[in-house]
């Protein structure tokens, strides 16, 4: 799981996957930054959907930031990510949705 680990929403994911039997390893991109290699094939995976235009970050960059391609932009703001990123084999799943979880198995 990918996300930031003073974000409530990667915390309660974090907690309801370990409640249903799910070893999490958490890696907060803001503390120990992405390298590039990895936000490379992260992107792909994800789709332009790893860009978080609602969150604050987005709201407080300027128009010449937001012109940036993905890679770009998260690897200058990493909390810029939408959270939590989460990699479980062949998954590639974004957020904490009602379908993220039941992808998971999770029934919190």
């Amino acid at each position: 799981m990918y996300g930031l680990s003073h974000c409530s929403t990667c915390q309660k994911a974090q907690t309801e996957l370990e409640a249903a039997g799910w070893t999490v390893s958490f890696h907060d991109v803001k503390s120990d930054p992405l390298p590039l290699d990895a936000w490379q094939k992260m992107i792909p995976e994800f789709g332009e959907k790893l860009v978080n235009r609602a969150s604050l970050t987005w709201r407080a960059m300027s128009e010449d930031e937001r012109a940036g391609t993905p890679l770009q932009m998260l690897s200058a703001k990493p909390s810029l990510m939408k959270r939590p990123a989460i990699v479980q084999g062949d998954l590639r799943l974004l957020g904490w949705t009602a379908n993220v979880k039941r992808a998971l198995g999770v029934t919190a």
